[in-house]
């Protein structure tokens, strides 16, 4: 037996049940959101206390490595490792008690950060710390990292925020530790307590700090956001000698969390965002340090190259009027005191070059929406280019940043790299991701050399190499840099002292692996050859496509209260192989090909992509732009090009074909369809009810139609191309006709192909990409005449619209299908665009609106929002996927998984509209699920427009 097996076979005998040592998990846990590739022997997700020092005392039993992890947002390769990877945020993950008149909170390791706020929220408190992956980031990742955020200066760190840790060390001791220095207990014996300062901590560590007073007195703790190495200056006389603030920042090194108690704050009254701009980034950090006199909660910078990419990537309206200048300080101050806030802000205005003041909830908002989706934007640098982690947490003095933004700068310049800097300027820290070609020859060297030679520059600014991300494996080896021999040692002493087995997360802080170890880019290899997507973004290369990924987990986070889609399977299933990052981990592994050895027909990638929805959420809402549904087709492509497929691809992969047929019988066809047991066997689940086809297409009804009296003619007004889709055609007729009487009354003469077209979309989910290409083909070349001309042509179903103004661009030259992607339009875009048009008038009308996902997605559903409430109704989006999905949902073993998506928000929204909502639902899918499981009908915009005109 292996030492894996050995481990997994002690591990279940002694009540751990959720032990994972299949290769799928593996490969799930082979990386965080760092840039180390670091393939675990298994992975335990523990449900108690008992289980971790279970876990802890065999790994040191069999000499295996433990590595803890929570969210896996670590940027700095802190929660991989190759042994046991112990994940806290299945089970681990209830927040225990909150007591507001302790404000404090007592959690799980696995708490996320958004959870615990929601606990807190009803007795107006708050946990302080809130960094940007609040959403998704647990509150033992917090701990491990000392993480921050960006309103340090009002709230302090994770370790101003922590009241007492329990946890089991190393050397399997179980601690419990308050902060500041109180009682406490330790599973010790009485000898072994004899003499201690505090109960329960080992005299050797009290020794060891008493012998280096002068060694901590000068190294550590010099400012705030020194995080790198221990944070030893917890354990001075004058300190408290506060152990459970020095196993904060401590990365899993020293002992596994188990429990934490943390302090709690009220929200002050008022706020007030005083923006202020400055010629460049350094000027900024020139400023920063006067900003400070004011005692802002937050003081954050931002460059106008992060600008430039939130427009680019979100649109022009995706930022707001900011004040003259290339680089800005957002700086928020906060109190009870509406007038004395003000009076504040007005002081700090004073001291910019130019300034702007917003109290408005809503536009202070917009405004730091910028700093949030450039931070998650900044995977790509200015060049275009992936931008990778590494160096993107260094910290100096406050009054230091200004020269070392310039110098940094520099810096950057000499080795020929770019990248988006933004930071917690009022506390020293700079954020930004490089553009290291790690996938070319040499890009390793060049990424030591760099990160060399900047720790050796913010060493010398008397700064940290890490701001509150810590060190982890690109860090470590860097220390010695930052601090001398007598410090390095005194963080070797210490890790012996807690952990002399070497057992947790080993290659961490202490006898650091190499910085260009284990990196996960250079590892993979391209995949260019034999494609049938052309990844225009990543040079044609799938490999670039699928390392997109940064594993910052945005897809774990619950993102449909803001109308986000991804990641609707993750929040139904809520395991990784079901998230977006953890597809992505997948397919990098079979690119690297080493723990997945099957190519593109590999087990563990079939699974990892089977409750895919194809909802293209993640196109959109992913920061680094990930487009899952594309990698589905192409995965599915690969594997069955020349073979038999499932019978689904035949069936529901080919249903504009049966439904062509159909149209000649369509009563015939129904009756079919509901003969028992028939639709099952073309692989449709049995609980699934089927749409019927229409007695009459609308094609037909287009062609026979002749205007009505007085009305306008077809051959009058401005000429509109209609695509007439699949769905609408043999399905939802009445939309088609809805969308004419709509398009006349706007001044339009729609006008219709003389062939039947098909944008292939369900050949397109399907992978028959080779037929898709094909069909669309043959689809675009009949639009390009009114393209060529200026028509505009307009999608009624989302799906379809969105592979005329996408997908087309993908299977066929840009030089073909550019033009008709540009003339595409909603029927919202038309509208909305039309000169002189208003919308009937909607006043009263509630609706309830369920945007497909691929509206959202590829063509942004805002225009349709805007639309609706102009004309006055009152609209109600919901996020999240209805979970049909095209052909997903009625295929057989997805319909719990699909029932699940629709509960998130679709289905409890139905539940509680009042009666006569409108339940307004553009796509076929959206539609088929609300009828398929709720008495409701959904409508479509067409038709909700159609009804009110006169």
């Amino acid at each position: 037996m292996d030492r894996a097996a050995a481990l997994a076979t002690d591990l279940r005998r002694r009540g751990i049940t959720d032990v994972l040592d299949d290769s799928t998990s593996r490969a799930l846990h082979s990386s965080d959101a760092s840039l180390y590739r670091v393939p675990p022997l298994l992975v335990a997700r523990p449900r108690s206390a008992e289980d971790v020092a279970t876990a802890v005392e065999l790994c040191a039993r069999h000499e295996i490595p433990l590595t803890a992890r929570g969210g896996g947002t670590s940027v700095a390769g802190n929660a991989v490792g190759p042994g046991l990877v112990l994940d806290f945020s299945r089970h681990l993950n209830q927040v225990l008690q909150v007591d507001p008149e302790a404000r404090t909170a007592v959690v799980q390791p696995g708490v996320v950060q958004a959870a615990l706020q929601r606990a807190a929220a009803p007795y107006g408190l708050r946990f302080g710390p809130d960094p940007s992956t609040h959403t998704r980031c647990t509150i033992g990742g917090m701990i491990g990292n000392n993480a921050c955020g960006s309103r340090t200066l009002g709230y302090g760190r994770t370790s101003d925020n922590v009241a007492g840790l329990k946890a089991v060390a190393g050397d399997g001791t179980a601690l419990d530790l308050p902060a500041q220095g109180t009682p406490a207990t330790t599973s010790l014996g009485a000898s072994a307590a004899q003499d201690l300062p505090v109960q329960g901590i080992p005299a050797a560590l009290r020794d060891l700090a008493m012998a280096n007073l002068a060694t901590i007195r000068t190294e550590f703790g010099r400012f705030g956001r020194q995080m790198s190495g221990y944070a030893l200056e917890h354990l001075l006389p004058e300190r408290g000698f506060d152990v459970a603030r020095l196993l904060v920042g401590s990365e899993g090194t020293l002992a596994v969390l188990t429990e934490a108690t943390v302090r709690l704050v009220t929200d002050p009254a008022h706020r007030a965002l005083v923006v202020l701009g400055y010629a460049d980034i350094a000027a900024a950090g020139d400023a920063a340090p006067a900003v400070l006199e004011h005692r802002p909660t937050a003081c954050e910078g931002i460059d106008a190259r992060i600008v430039d990419v939130v427009r680019l990537r979100r649109g022009p309206g995706a930022v707001p009027p900011l004040p003259r200048g290339a680089a800005w300080l957002f700086v928020e101050v906060a109190g009870d005191d509406q007038a004395e806030v003000l009076e504040r802000a007005t002081r700090v205005a004073a001291g910019g070059e130019d300034a702007l003041i917003v109290t408005d909830p809503a536009e202070t908002a917009a405004l730091w929406r910028i700093r949030e989706d450039g931070a998650g934007l900044s995977g790509r640098s200015p060049a275009g280019r992936p931008a990778h982690a590494g160096w993107e947490d260094a910290a100096v003095p406050p009054e230091m940043l200004g020269r070392y933004l310039r110098d940094f700068e520099a810096l950057l310049a000499g080795h020929g790299l770019t990248g988006l800097p933004y930071g917690h300027f009022g506390d020293g820290c700079l954020h930004i991701r490089l553009d290291v070609p790690l996938d070319r020859p040499g890009g390793r060297a060049r990424f030591r050399d760099f990160l060399v030679a900047a720790a050796a520059l913010v060493a010398g600014y008397g700064g940290s190499l890490s701001g509150e991300h810590g060190d982890g494996r690109a860090r470590s080896e860097l220390l010695p840099l930052m601090y001398s021999p007598a410090a390095i040692d005194l963080f070797a002493g210490v890790k012996a002292i807690f952990d002399p087995g070497d057992v947790l997360n080993p290659g961490v802080l202490v006898r650091p692996r190499p910085l260009d170890a284990d990196l996960r880019v250079p590892a993979a290899r391209p995949v260019r050859a034999g494609l049938a997507l052309a990844y225009r973004h990543d040079g044609g290369d799938f490999g670039q496509a699928v390392h997109r990924c940064t594993g910052v987990g945005k897809c774990r986070a619950d993102n449909t209260a803001a109308g986000g889609v991804m990641c609707p399977s993750y929040l139904a299933t809520r395991e990784e192989k079901d998230s977006t990052r953890g597809r992505a981990r997948v397919l990098q592994e079979m690119i690297n090909g080493s723990d997945v050895t099957g190519g593109w027909r590999s087990p563990e990638v079939h699974e990892a992509l089977d409750l895919c929805l194809s909802c293209k959420g993640c196109a959109s809402d992913c920061p680094t732009g990930i487009d899952m549904a594309a990698y589905k087709s192409e995965v599915l492509h690969q594997t069955y090009k020349g073979r038999v497929r499932p019978l689904t691809h035949y069936s529901l992969g080919r249903l504009p074909r049966w439904a062509r047929l159909a149209s000649r019988m369509p009563r015939a066809a129904n009756a079919l369809m509901r003969v028992p047991g028939l639709p099952a066997l073309a692989g449709v689940d049995r609980r699934r009810g089927l749409p019927e086809f229409a007695p009459e297409t609308f094609r037909a009804w287009f062609e026979r139609r002749r205007p009505a009296d007085g009305g306008r003619g077809p051959e009058e007004g401005r000429p509109v191309m209609l695509f007439v889709d699949t769905f609408t055609d043999h399905f939802a007729p009445e939309i088609g006709r809805a969308t004419v009487k709509v398009l006349e009354a706007a001044g339009y003469r729609p006008r219709i192909s003389e062939r039947r077209q098909c944008c292939a979309l369900t050949w397109i989910s399907t992978g028959q990409l080779d037929a898709a290409r094909a069909i669309l083909g043959r689809t675009v070349t009949e639009l390009a005449e009114a393209a060529g001309q200026g028509v505009p042509i307009v999608g009624m179903e989302p799906s379809c619209t969105a592979v005329l103004r996408s997908d087309a661009l993908e299977l066929l030259d840009e030089a073909v299908a550019g033009p008709v992607a540009r003339m595409t339009r909603t029927l919202a875009e038309l509208l909305s665009g039309t000169p002189g048009w208003r919308p009937p008038a909607l006043d009263g009308v509630m609706v309830v609106a369920q945007p497909h996902c691929h509206h959202h997605a590829v063509m942004g559903w805002e225009q349709d929002l805007r639309l609706l409430r102009e004309a006055g109704a009152q609209v109600s989006r919901l996020g999240g996927c209805c979970g049909l999905a095209g052909n997903f949902g009625v295929e057989k073993g997805h319909y719990d998984v699909s029932v699940a998506v629709a509960e998130h928000q679709l289905l409890p929204a139905i539940r509680e509209a009042a009666p006569g909502t409108a339940m307004l639902a553009d796509g076929f899918s959206c539609r088929t699920q609300i009828a398929d499981l709720s008495a409701r009908r959904g409508t479509h915009l067409a038709q909700l427009l159609a009804d009110r005109l006169p």
